[in-house]
């Protein structure tokens, strides 16, 4: 039988745990869970697992959750606030300038002038 602790730790420095840490990296950094996956050369479900906390990575499997999201292991364990990389797009917007980069040029005007009124509107 497990025995009860006498000490409390300290607090964190965030109230987010490991699995919602690394989903929002994920996420941040316009990853899905396949290619993060493939980027480690894992099964897609154990990234699942690991964001819903299903499961607890490995200390080798953070290293390579790191290098693959491109963060410190201090940043993914939340030991140190996330860099946010200002001057790099994140791949999600990457791959959209891409395919409005595809379309032809009449269609691409249309869009682009919706996406400025957008942002025109979201300034205020």
């Amino acid at each position: 039988m497990p025995t009860v602790a006498k000490y409390k730790l300290p607090k964190l420095p965030t109230d987010e745990n490991l699995g919602e840490r690394l989903a929002r990296l994920r996420k941040e950094r316009g990853y899905t869970q396949i290619e993060i996956a493939e980027r480690i050369g894992i099964n897609r479900v154990l990234i699942s697992h690991y964001e819903t906390n299903k499961l607890r990575p490995h200390y080798e499997m953070i290293i390579h959750l790191s290098l693959a999201l491109e963060v410190t292991s201090d940043e993914l364990l939340g030991i140190k606030p996330s860099i946010k990389k200002d001057m790099e797009p994140s791949l999600k917007l990457l791959r959209r300038v891409k395919k409005i980069e595809a379309l032809p040029a009449s269609k691409q005007k249309i869009l682009l002038q919706n996406i400025d009124i957008f942002l025109k509107g979201a300034e205020k």
